[in-house]
């Protein structure tokens, strides 16, 4: 029914390695009540581990019903621990919040069997236990002895073949112990139970079979046992897979919800907090995102874009400014700078099809659009009574929007230092710079 061939483990804590199990073989019977004893150390509670599917071993191999566990996987050992396997702790591992009926029912969930079976068989087999009286009440509501007794009901509920047992009696008194060393046996008659204890004279007394361990090895077996002599024990049988419908599952959440509503609540409101300032966060950076977006779709569809077949790139000394070096700007006086001296000039190539592709713009797009022609325009300069023709490139139009309502855009991105804005086609506007610099060509062609 169950081998274990020279099963080996370790564990291994920065450069020190603890060799817990060195090489154990034992074969166990059906049905037979095994106590393994030992030191503290000794291994024998790994060993249970390795049993009940709890720890994995390194090396060597256990065989259930005939079949080696080498290639289990995660689901073939919860199967295996779910259906095979019946665990009784000496902390007792009952769940608080919920009746001693329901921590017994827990074991039977993961099976998917119905919630009337569930009931039936959980109100049996803690009647068998001496509990059925009990059954309401919560774990902290019974004694020692009872809440072992709950564990043991939980550990028989699925009808386990194997029922393994970790100090079952430490926190007991004798007479508790006594009580709950009767109800083992009374197990063992038609199961595999494995005890670790202490305790060498319960083992003596209620055990058919005593195994010692020492330092990781088997140091005696009062009854040893060669399951591959007894043809009768050869058999496999499948092992049922594990199951949770989702309504159960579903269920089980909301009941641990209810049943702490203190924490819930906790959780809940700083959650809710978390989400909130989350919430409030992204509210306002799109909020700001959307007004700055505003503002700059707002300045720049009132400032005109200019496509000249000639453009000029103004140099670093020019947006320094010429007048950076005065400690203040009389805004009463304008400054002339060369401009020729330090910008690039760059042809733009205008074909038809591009003024073509400006001309079908359609109006949601634009406010306006105006054209300057490459004549000559007839300003006029006089010096020494010598009249001549001033330089057109100096001078541009002031583009105006079709629609009557809209605000000026020089109005809205020049300040008026001297004068008024110009109204009609006769007026001129000097535009300079925010150190008060003119370029000196553009003075030339306007001095009298």
């Amino acid at each position: 029914m169950l081998q274990l061939k020279n099963i080996k483990k370790s564990y291994k804590t920065g450069e020190f390695v603890q060799h817990a199990l060195q090489g154990v073989s034992i074969d166990f019977r059906k049905s037979e009540f095994t106590a393994i004893l030992g030191p503290s150390g000794s291994g024998k509670t790994t060993l249970l581990n390795i049993i009940g599917g709890l720890d994995r071993y390194d090396e060597g191999d256990l065989i259930i019903n005939g079949k080696s566990t080498k290639d289990f996987k995660d689901s073939d050992w919860d199967a295996y621990r779910n259906n095979s396997i019946g665990f009784i702790f000496q902390d007792y591992d009952l769940i608080s919040h919920i009746s001693v009926l329901a921590n017994v029912e827990m074991s039977m969930t993961l099976n998917g069997v119905p919630a009337s079976e569930k009931k039936r068989r959980a109100l049996e087999v803690l009647d068998k236990v001496g509990l059925k009286q009990h059954i309401h009440k919560k774990p902290n509501q019974l004694s020692g002895g009872q809440m072992q007794r709950v564990a043991i009901a939980r550990a028989l509920v699925n009808n386990p073949d194997i029922i393994l047992a970790d100090e079952p009696t430490g926190a007991l008194d004798t007479a508790t112990s006594v009580q709950i060393m009767d109800l083992i046996k009374e197990i063992a008659k038609d199961k595999l139970v494995i005890m670790v204890t202490h305790n060498s004279e319960l083992a003596e007394k209620y055990a058919s079979r005593i195994i010692k361990v020492k330092d990781g090895e088997i140091e005696s077996d009062s009854n040893v046992y060669d399951i591959e002599a007894d043809s009768a024990a050869q058999d496999t049988a499948p092992t049922k897979k594990t199951s949770m419908n989702f309504f159960a599952a579903l269920k089980l959440s909301f009941n641990n919800i209810w049943t702490k509503k203190g924490r819930t609540f906790l959780t809940a409101f700083a959650s809710s907090i978390g989400i909130i300032g989350i919430s409030i966060i992204l509210a306002l950076s799109n909020g700001f995102n959307k007004q700055v977006n505003n503002f700059q779709s707002g300045t720049l569809s009132n400032f005109p874009i200019m496509i000249q077949a000639r453009s000029q790139s103004i140099g670093a000394d020019r947006l320094s400014g010429v007048s950076s070096s005065k400690k203040s700007v009389d805004t009463s006086k304008l400054y002339p700078y060369d401009a020729a001296k330090n910008t690039v000039t760059h042809t733009n190539n205008i074909t038809d099809d591009y003024v073509n592709y400006i001309n079908s713009i359609g109006s949601e797009y634009v406010a306006a659009v105006s054209y300057t022609r490459a004549v000559q325009m007839n300003f006029l300069d006089s010096v020494d009574n010598t009249v001549s023709i001033a330089n057109s490139k100096l001078f541009t139009e002031l583009p105006i929007s079709e629609d009557s309502n809209a605000t000026n855009w020089v109005e809205q991105n020049y300040d008026l230092l001297s004068g008024k804005y110009p109204a009609s086609k006769n007026e001129l506007m000097l535009v300079a710079d925010s150190n008060n610099n003119v370029d000196m060509n553009i003075l030339k062609a306007l001095r009298n």
